[in-house]
Parts: structure tokens; C-alpha cells; sequence
């Protein structure tokens, strides 16, 4: 008798325990080879700080692994400074010392070239942890300048009234520059380009999201209303509806906003699930009006812009600067 759900193989559960097993092994190799790297990297600085070892003595002992060990991958002189870099740079920070193991060699690479404090490199590992990135995800963040816009959006976030593991989950502002959407564009265009890379879209507004459906309908008496994308939100256990608009803000979207809410937790949310959110997605806005707008709303909504192209690093550090000072 076969008693596996219709749509399923049979060797489903089994291939699942061969993939868990499989990731778990990798997880333990990454691990043990970052903590390899780390001791070699304290070793050497050692040697170095004596004054014992220069760079002929380093390309010596690249030399000599290979004669002993084989043509090992990742030892060669270049990599092996770099490994006294890596332990340099956290042997004196406790806790990201410990996290930094849970990623890759070139994440860690990626994460000590480019971020410039401590603070930054521990978003950036942090956030490489949690989504998971690949090394070229990883990179666009920091091409997209993630670090700055996380820290503006929760300065802002401050004077909003929504709770703050909601406003936590969403940023001011998204880099959409791999839609290549044409100027001027209109909401439409938007949300085919959306639709037609909402892997990097995804990407963009954090794994969590789980796509549900475009222009979502929802039916109030006798008339069809319809979202433009709806999303899922694990961590927060509660669907997400975002409204696309390609002008400013203006405090009226807050009502249909406010509609569809209510439609989706009338009709559509589950018994065990938190109330909908709801992100108004805008070509620009003006803070103190999206502040007023929202400061009696009651319904968990957020209002963020987004830009077509990738941000000036240093127009967001200044800004930054701006809102800390």
C-alpha cells in the first residue's frame, strides 16, 4: 500500500535526510577549515610580531606544504598573509571571533576587505549568516550599501508607531537596480519587472519573504479589490502586502492600505497567524508627512522608497552621519 501524499515521491523523507546530512557535513568542514586558518593565522602572527619571519619565510612554508601535503588549495603565500590578517582582525572581538566560523573562506575574505569597523563587519556576518548569502550575494549588499541603509532605517524607524520586530524586518529604502526599469516607468512596468526577477527581489527584501501571488484579489461585498504582490513573512508568521507606487507618497495610500489589511485578516489570515502588514513601496517620500500619516494608524504599516539604480556610498555615509549626529 502506498501511503505517500499524492504530488510526492516515495523517497522524499529519505533524499531529505541525505540533504540535511549533507549540509551538516559542510557546515562541519567549513568550520574546521576557518578554525585551521585562524590558528595559522595566530602562528604566523606571532612569528611576525618577533621579528622571526618576513615574506621569504612565509613563501617557505607555503613551499613546504605542498611538498608534504600535496598541491593543497589555500596555501599559497598570499593566502597565508591573509590568514594572519583574519586573526588580527577579530583576536580581540569575543563574540565575532566565534560567529565568523559559520561562514565561508571568501565571505570572511569579503566581509575583512570591505567593511571598515567592527560594527560593520559584524552586520555584514550577521546578515550573511542569517540569509545564507553566496559570496556574490554577500557582495551585492555591500554594493548596494546595506550597512548605511539598515542604520538609516532604524534611526527612522524610532518615531514610527509599528512594533519593532515588525519595522526590524524592513528597510527605508530598496536598491532595485537589477530590474533595469526605463525612465519613466510606470507601476505596471514595476510590477512585471518585480515578477520577472523575484529571485533578486527576494534577495533584495530578505529569504523570509515567500512570494504568494500578483495583483491578489480580495472580495468585500459585492465589488474585487486587488493587492499588487502579496508575500508571506516566516519570522513574522503573517502575510504582507506591498502596494507599488512609482510618484512620492501621499498620505491617502494609508487608507487603501488600512482596506486591504483588514480584507486579508477577515478573509485570509489563519487562526494561528499574526495580523497582516502592509509595505507601501514609493518612488520617493518626505519623512515628516509619512510620519504624520501614520502616527494615529493603528494597522502595522510601513512606508519605504526605492531607487532604480545603485546608491552613492558616500551620499548615504554623510547622511548617516547626519541623523547619528
Amino acid at each position: 500500500m502506498n501511503n505517500t501524499q499524492p504530488g510526492l515521491s516515495p523517497f522524499t523523507s529519505i533524499l531529505s535526510l541525505i540533504k540535511t546530512a549533507k549540509d551538516r557535513i559542510i557546515k562541519t568542514v567549513n568550520t574546521e577549515i576557518i578554525d585551521l586558518y585562524w590558528q595559522i593565522g595566530k602562528e604566523v602572527s606571532e612569528k611576525t610580531k618577533d621579528g622571526g619571519w618576513g615574506k621569504s619565510v612565509v613563501e617557505e612554508l607555503s613551499n613546504q606544504i605542498t611538498a608534504n601535503l600535496g598541491n593543497m588549495r589555500g596555501f599559497s603565500p598570499q593566502n597565508i598573509w591573509r590568514m594572519k590578517q583574519f586573526y588580527e582582525t577579530y583576536k580581540d572581538s569575543q563574540i565575532l571571533s566565534t560567529v565568523l566560523r559559520e561562514l565561508s573562506w571568501s565571505n570572511n575574505l569579503l566581509v575583512m576587505s570591505r567593511a571598515k569597523n567592527e560594527e560593520e563587519r559584524g552586520f555584514y556576518i550577521k546578515l550573511a549568516i542569517d540569509e545564507k548569502y553566496s559570496y556574490r550575494e554577500l557582495e551585492r549588499q555591500f554594493d548596494a550599501v546595506r550597512y548605511e541603509r539598515s542604520a538609516i532605517s532604524e534611526t527612522k524607524s524610532k518615531k514610527l508607531p509599528a512594533k519593532q520586530d515588525i519595522k526590524d524586518r524592513f528597510l527605508d529604502n530598496y536598491v532595485l537596480d537589477f530590474l533595469n526599469l526605463p525612465e519613466p516607468h510606470y507601476e505596471s512596468t514595476l510590477q512585471k519587472a518585480i515578477i520577472s526577477n523575484m529571485k533578486k527581489f527576494l534577495l533584495e527584501i530578505g529569504k523570509d519573504f515567500s512570494f504568494v501571488s500578483e495583483q491578489f484579489r480580495v472580495q468585500v461585498g459585492n465589488s474585487d479589490f486587488f493587492i499588487d504582490l502579496l508575500f508571506y513573512h516566516r519570522g513574522l508568521s503573517c502575510l504582507v502586502a506591498f502596494e507599488l507606487k512609482t510618484t512620492s507618497f501621499k498620505p491617502d495610500y494609508i487608507g487603501k492600505m488600512n482596506f486591504y489589511l483588514e480584507a486579508l485578516d477577515r478573509d485570509h489570515k489563519k487562526d494561528n497567524e499574526n495580523p497582516s502588514v502592509g509595505l507601501i513601496l514609493c518612488a520617493d517620500k518626505d519623512d515628516e508627512v509619512v510620519e504624520y500619516a501614520l502616527q494615529r494608524n493603528l494597522s502595522p504599516i510601513l512606508v519605504a522608497e526605492y531607487t532604480a539604480k545603485l546608491p552613492d556610498k558616500k551620499l548615504l555615509q554623510n547622511k548617516l552621519r547626519e541623523f547619528m549626529e
